[in-house]
């Protein structure tokens, strides 16, 4: 079997991040971990979905615009590989916005508002009525997204798997109404911490709560972000006895101590009392500090030559073109959307 064909029999991959600005532990807990993980057995599309930021950021597109390139730099320097991986721009592939459409006529209005990741993110902004169309209709485009590269694994985090639950909703219609399976279903592939809180632990890590720590944050943002980290409120003293549920600053070690039984002897210690929490928080500044050093410095070197990184983006999304223009084509034949040629004149 050659290596395209090897390449091909793979199971599939798509996943993505809006590009509303640089991403953040958050996003390497929630799912670039996995990513990074899945490229070497895995056919995996990365998609940088400016066109889905726009559905609540219509009034400022450069910041849409801009961040295209600074998501980019982050996934490289955690270590995508373009080798291994296509990093695509979402707006560039015109078949998504086609499958969006006819993707519409296939869910409610009623099924939009109940689903839960939309329903929770309507609230946090603010939108109560005034929701604009494309946010409420954002589970239709991340369907016609996955379903556009026929993937089968999705990584995300625990908020994001009711999108899931939807696409495969619209696949199984989509389906039936054709009378076979066109599109595959899709399973939500959950990371080790399916959910990071922000370091005010109050929601999870999100930029627009200005509660997050950026891949590209220094060693002195690291060390403010975790000295505002919640811990237990009952922990007055370093002598006394303190809950490691709840506690942030555990959940964080939890997700980036790479000595495990250093972290359990931490808990034990600080559950029976005599372990205060500056002493945790210098423990998990110094991890993170050890984590994100050298992915800030990959990144400057990406930074440093912009014009490479676009190279990159431009060769995926013309590969990523031509896979999602195939799928549209099956779709629209599956529907009878084509033209029947004219009989030939006799």
């Amino acid at each position: 079997m050659s290596q395209s064909q090897i390449a091909s029999a793979r199971p599939v991959i798509l996943t993505g991040d809006r590009t509303t600005g640089p991403l953040h532990l958050g996003h390497y807990a929630g799912s670039l971990a996995s990513r990074l993980a899945l490229q070497h057995s895995h056919r995996q599309y990365l998609l940088l979905a400016d066109a889905q930021a726009l559905t609540d950021n219509a009034d400022d597109p450069t910041r849409i615009r801009r961040n295209v390139l600074e998501v980019a730099f982050d996934y490289l320097a955690v270590g995508i590989d373009p080798a291994l991986t296509t990093i695509c721009v979402q707006s560039q592939l015109p078949a998504l916005a086609e499958l969006t459409l006819l993707y519409m006529n296939f869910v409610t209005v009623s099924r939009l508002e109940r689903n839960p990741t939309i329903k929770a993110e309507i609230a946090q902004r603010g939108f109560e009525r005034d929701v604009p169309a494309g946010f409420l209709c954002y589970p239709v485009a991340q369907a016609a997204d996955i379903t556009a590269f026929k993937a089968t694994v999705v990584p995300v985090g625990e908020d994001q798997v009711p999108l899931i639950e939807q696409t495969n909703e619209i696949v199984r219609r989509i389906n039936r109404q054709i009378g076979r399976e066109v599109l595959p279903e899709a399973a939500a592939r959950l990371s080790a911490v399916a959910r990071l809180p922000g370091v005010d632990g109050r929601a999870k890590m999100s930029k627009s709560t200005g509660n997050s720590i950026p891949l590209s944050a220094s060693a002195d943002e690291i060390r403010a972000a975790v000295g505002r980290m919640y811990t237990d409120p009952g922990h007055l003293r370093a002598a006394d006895p303190g809950r490691v549920e709840g506690n942030v600053v555990f959940t964080y070690l939890d997700a980036f101590a790479p000595d495990r039984e250093d972290v359990e002897m931490l808990k034990a210690h600080y559950r029976r009392g005599g372990l205060g929490d500056m002493t945790v928080k210098r423990r998990l500044t110094d991890i993170l500090v050890a984590f994100l050093d050298p992915i800030r410095e990959r990144r400057a070197r990406y930074a440093a030559d912009p014009g490479e990184v676009m190279r990159v983006l431009k060769a995926g999304t013309a590969a990523a073109r031509t896979v999602t223009q195939a799928t549209l084509d099956e779709v629209r034949a599956g529907l009878g959307l084509v033209l029947e040629a004219e009989p030939e004149p006799a």
